[in-house]
């Protein structure tokens, strides 16, 4: 074994980003040209760890490497979850690169398990802090099928009750700053050494014994080197990274591990190419002998601690004053507008804490009516959370008093989501920014409105409005809210979402498209069971009976509902819960004939029967709405459209001449110049024929006329395409179309002035590579002419994506 041995850990995170009644992510703009801020760090981070280039010395690709094999890494259980469902590529990354780790290093995998929602562990109750553990260790068994060695504290916040609740679920280490170690002493040893600063030896693993009597071992990761990394441009060339990992090695007697510990998302996504350091730098240690590239858990089973160690209490490694970040307004913040405080923090978390306790004796007296042990139950109810299809029938089994009927069954479920949203709402996130109505704060409320919701639903408690009380105390740095009382009802109540609103959504879509029998709206299903639409000019009438049912509780609801659409965004209709076939047929009939005989007051009139939930287009989901209304816009946009043409087109010989005068243009120019090329140039981009010239000659035309150019989306557009062509040569490696337009995409791509990201492109041609180009380069060496002409295509395509052909 080298003496040398090096671990870089990776902690891999992002805040749960899922509206918690749709169970998804609605568009954030701010990620654009992304559809939210997952995608985004999944494109830049998440993804390229698990296939991250080495360079050779012309910038080409000569290696592809799966980054978190080499490192130690943990992801958090929300954002697995997300992958394994949105990026099923980065997903089994993540858990090959676990599977060769085990192999490489004698059982002991590089993954860590992570504390399940990020909650800050001292500032939880005994009972919250628990269940973290039980889900955080029970998702990691699910996704890499062996238990967690290591576990991961959120922001490493310490207590000593914490790491109890580690060990006594057979945790046997985990990770923190230096400066979270108060004193050490050689095991057998009577005096202890205090420590101050990030003055303890990085370089071994420690023994920590516990109260009651259980032990666990620490790792203290090296606080400047950590930091380089983080915020002094290290990864800015892997050598260096390498090197300045080596210069930390001292005590050359003995076996040392110099270990650094950050946040993943350094590598990609806070610093650009970070990744491509990041493997450079294992290849660089270990291709050159220079060191052993490990993990913490093969380490410490080659290693045991020598010495032990005093935590310093309630500590973390992203606060100076210990967890006051997240409870009080101490000074730690992100950056934000002069004079911004973060007084909110206190009221916020003082706020939960009251609905959490309100919760739970409420909870406890209905749980004690549908559960043995509704405790145990909600430390089990993970096993629902992994595969709800698979474990809800069995779960209940296990747990419940008896045998349910089908409305103590959905209460059972309701009560259990209670609890899971109010282990959500604590999040850390929510308090580690500088304004409390960011979009991590608004997520741990909407946690919150969720439980509110259910609370009145399942217990029969209404907390809202003590809730909102509460919220009044923590004053907000933006004026136009003032407090906190003022985010929830502009972000959390207008969120909230029932059976009806999901009917609502499925009645209004059913204006404009063709619904099917059955369909999935985010987390329910909506099953029509009658439908009938009629339309006359541009005014419609849609009614019909659907059955929706939440595919989370398994709550569900036979609705009737009727909608009238009359010229551009105009609609009105209502959704009634269903009272028999008699009375329906007879509404329907009723409405028809009045629709039929052109009688719109008698529509209008009718559809006052439908008293329980009024709708228009707000109806709609978010990401659907948008749609929709693109399209009702469409007549609108497409007249816009001719007219930024005509202006265009009828004054580009002027708008030349006044370039080249230096004269500025009318505003009128400005814009439909702008309008025009960069509506053409994303149209010549993400076109599968792939003309070199057009997009050349626009780029040109918008070059002499200043314009500003979508940069960000026209890139987008050309990934697109090169994306899809790649695709398309993946599965038909013969396609010579397909190959052909690939190459001139990535002429494009090379070419223009565009920030285009290769990456998928280049993992397919690298793919190709191994496993299709030695059978066309042995066939062109026997004679083939047609397996020479793709040889010679290919390596063309490969150089212009910065591949090395060998």
């Amino acid at each position: 074994m080298n003496p040398r041995q090096i671990c870089i850990h990776g902690h891999f995170y992002q805040p749960p980003r899922e509206n918690p009644w749709l169970e998804a992510i609605e568009q954030q703009d701010s990620a654009y040209p992304y559809h939210d801020w997952n995608e985004r760090v999944n494109a830049e981070s998440y993804g390229p760890n698990g296939q991250a280039r080495i360079l050779d010395a012309d910038d080409r690709i000569v290696r592809i490497v799966n980054n978190y094999a080499s490192i130690s890494f943990d992801f958090g259980p929300t954002l697995l979850s997300w992958l394994e469902e949105h990026a099923p590529e980065t997903y089994a990354a993540v858990r090959e690169a676990d599977r060769a780790a085990v192999a490489r290093h004698n059982g002991h995998g590089s993954a860590m398990a992570q504390a399940y929602n990020h909650a800050i562990m001292p500032l939880a109750n005994a009972r919250d802090r628990r269940t973290q553990v039980r889900w955080g260790q029970r998702d990691f068994e699910y996704r890499f099928g062996r238990r967690a060695e290591g576990m991961w504290l959120p922001e490493t916040a310490v207590d000593t009750a914490s790491l109890e609740d580690l060990a006594a679920h057979g945790i046997r280490f985990t990770v923190l700053a230096p400066h979270q170690a108060a004193a050490v002493r050689r095991i057998g040893e009577s005096q202890w050494t205090e420590l101050h600063g990030d003055s303890i030896d990085i370089t071994r693993p420690y023994l920590c014994r516990l109260p009651s009597g259980r032990e666990i071992a620490l790792f203290f990761y090296d606080g400047p080197g950590a930091r380089a990394v983080a915020f002094e441009h290290l990864l800015r060339n892997g050598e260096r990274f390498a090197n300045r990992l080596l210069g930390m090695f001292r005590d050359e007697q003995r076996t040392q591990l110099i270990h650094i510990a950050t946040d993943g998302e350094t590598y990609g996504h806070h610093h650009r190419h970070g990744e491509m350091a990041l493997a450079y730098a294992v290849q660089f240690l270990e291709q050159n002998g220079l060191a052993e590239v490990t993990n913490y858990a093969a380490f410490l089973a080659a290693h045991e601690p020598e010495f032990e160690v005093r935590i310093a209490e309630n500590t973390s490694w992203s606060c100076a004053h210990g967890l006051e970040r997240w409870r009080s307004d101490c000074g730690c913040h992100t950056g934000g507008q002069a004079g911004w405080h973060q007084a909110w923090r206190e009221p916020l978390r003082t706020a939960l804490d009251w609905l959490r306790d309100e919760l739970t004796p409420a909870f406890e007296r209905v749980g004690a009516e549908l559960f043995a042990d509704p405790w145990s139950a909600r430390d089990d109810y993970v096993e629902v959370i992994l595969s709800r299809a698979a474990n809800l029938h069995p779960f209940l089994a296990r747990h419940a008093r008896g045998d349910l009927s089908d409305v103590e069954r959905v209460r059972a479920v309701e009560a259990m989501e209670l609890q899971r949203h109010a282990l959500l709402m604590y999040t850390s996130c929510g308090w580690f920014f500088n304004e409390v109505s960011g979009i991590e704060t608004i997520q741990v409320l909407q946690y919150a409105g969720r439980a509110i919701q259910l609370a009145g639903e399942v217990l029969g408690v209404q907390l809202e409005e003590p809730f909102l009380e509460r919220l009044e105390r923590a004053p907000s740095n933006v004026a136009d809210y003032g407090n906190a009382r003022r985010v929830y009802e502009a972000h959390v109540q207008p969120a909230r979402v029932g059976l009806l609103n999901v009917a609502a959504h499925y009645a209004v879509n059913s204006l404009f498209a063709d619904q099917p029998a059955r369909e999935r709206i985010y987390c329910y299903q909506v099953a029509l069971e009658h439908g009938e639409t009629q339309r006359t000019g541009d005014t419609s009438l849609s009614v019909g009976r659907a059955r929706v049912q939440s595919e989370i509780t398994t709550e569900s609801q036979v609705v009737t509902f009727a909608i009238l659409h009359f010229g551009a965004h105009n609609l009105t209709g209502g959704i009634r819960r269903f009272a028999g076939d008699d009375e329906y047929h007879k509404l329907t009939s009723s409405l028809m004939r009045a629709f039929q005989s052109s009688d719109i007051a008698a529509v209008v009139r009718l559809l006052a029967y439908f008293p329980e939930y009024s709708f228009s287009l707000k109806s709609l989901f978010a990401d659907r709405q948008r749609e929709i209304l693109y399209r009702l816009l469409q007549p609108s946009i497409q007249s816009a459209e001719t007219a930024y043409h005509r202006v265009y087109q009828d004054n580009l010989p002027l708008t030349r001449f006044l370039v080249s005068q230096d004269l500025p243009l009318p505003r009128a120019f400005t814009l439909a110049a702008e309008f025009v090329l960069n509506q053409e140039l994303r149209t010549a981009l993400h076109n599968p024929e792939v003309d070199l010239e057009r997009p050349r000659a626009l780029l040109a035309e918008a070059e002499q006329l200043e314009v500003d150019l979508d940069r960000a989306g026209l890139g987008y557009a050309l990934k697109r395409t090169l994306e899809d062509q790649a695709e398309r040569l993946r599965q038909d490696a013969h396609d010579m179309v397909a190959l052909q337009r690939l190459s001139r995409a990535a002429i494009l791509a090379r070419t223009l002035p565009l920030d285009v990201d290769l990456w998928r492109a280049q993992n397919i041609l690298y793919e190709l590579m191994r496993d299709s180009y030695p059978d066309y380069a042995a066939r062109a060496q026997a004679g083939d002419v047609a397996a020479r002409q793709w040889l010679e295509l290919f390596t063309g395509v490969a150089a212009q994506l910065h591949l090395a052909v060998s």
